[in-house]
């Protein structure tokens, strides 16, 4: 059954007349009939008996109406979510991104996207790069905010990657500290500091991915999350690595010094979709607005004792 014949059965039953019916389709008469007799050929039934002056449904045109009306409806309802969802004016949109991108960066962009189409349903996951590409392939997250060393580039055969921004590493250290007045500190100067860690010994991401060979850091104290580490930094407990994208959640009682970039090259930071497959308007119009928040960012920050912060990337 054709959704057109469909409609013109329910016309012709509204109506009551083949006549009537044609003149609202817009159709002739016998382009009415035909299809009218076409319906019938493949239900193999009588839809309607043909009097002198019109029509009138037959018992299996009684049966078949509701059901005709009922897929009528539904087709109309879907072509309304499908316009809404060209326009942004519906559906969803499921984000994923890395702990330090929900500092600033993404959440400044899911605002100025909900401002501007707040009919577009939006949830945020956090999670590792790795198990965001997974929710990507598994069709779980639409698009993710993902970061990864210059030197461990991400799979593009199976992501489509945006690059968003570098992001250099910064070191958290107390405003007495010994170092607090310099602009660039090597690891090596900070070998007999303790650090605090994400995590103990040699799991803490950031950790792994910084520390040269044959530097091993003292880590006394462990705190999971940005509040805990850098509280601790602030107190004069250790020093703690912070990625720049993070600069807002740290207190303004402690100094953010930039680490030297043969310690710790730049990681690249980008919007991940899965390769090959159609990106619904929602992802293009949030991508474009990561890449425009990222631009807006200034270079990391540093709080130096007594001089003035300098604005951060996100």
């Amino acid at each position: 059954m054709q959704p057109l014949a469909l409609d013109v059965f329910r016309t012709v039953a509204r109506h009551g007349s083949i006549t009537a019916a044609a003149r609202e389709l817009r159709y002739t008469q016998s382009a009415v009939s035909r299809q009218i007799a076409a319906l019938e050929a493949d239900l193999g039934v009588a839809l309607f008996d043909r009097l002198p002056r019109g029509v009138a449904l037959t018992e299996p045109g009684r049966c078949l109406l509701p059901h005709a009306e009922a897929v009528l409806d539904r087709l109309t309802t879907a072509h309304r979510d499908l316009d809404a969802l060209r326009g942004l004016g519906g559906g969803r949109l499921r984000v994923g991104a890395f702990p330090t991108a929900m500092a600033a960066l993404v959440p400044r962009a899911l605002a100025a996207f909900r401002a501007a189409y707040p009919r577009v349903a939006l949830s945020v996951v956090e999670g590792r790069t790795p198990d965001l590409l997974e929710r990507l392939l598994a069709g779980d997250a639409d698009v993710a905010v993902v970061s990864a060393p210059a030197d461990r580039p991400l799979d593009t055969g199976r992501f489509d990657l945006r690059h968003l921004l570098d992001e250099r590493l910064l070191v958290a250290v107390a405003r007495d500290h010994r170092l607090a007045r310099r602009r660039t500190v090597r690891l090596a100067e900070l070998a007999d500091d303790p650090f605090i860690a994400g995590s103990a010994g040699g799991e803490d991401p950031l950790m792994r991915a910084t520390m040269p060979p044959g530097f091993r850091p003292r880590t006394d104290i462990v705190a999971a999350d940005w509040t805990g580490k850098l509280g601790c930094v602030a107190a004069g407990l250790g020093v703690a690595l912070v990625p720049a994208l993070a600069v807002r959640a740290a207190p303004a009682d402690l100094v953010l010094l930039r680490l030297h970039a043969d310690d710790a090259p730049a990681r690249r930071v980008y919007a991940a979709t899965v390769g090959g497959r159609h990106r619904p308007p929602a992802v293009d119009r949030l991508v474009a607005g990561l890449a425009e928040e990222a631009a807006g960012a200034a270079s990391p920050a540093r709080r130096v004792a007594g001089r003035r912060p300098i604005s951060s990337t996100g």
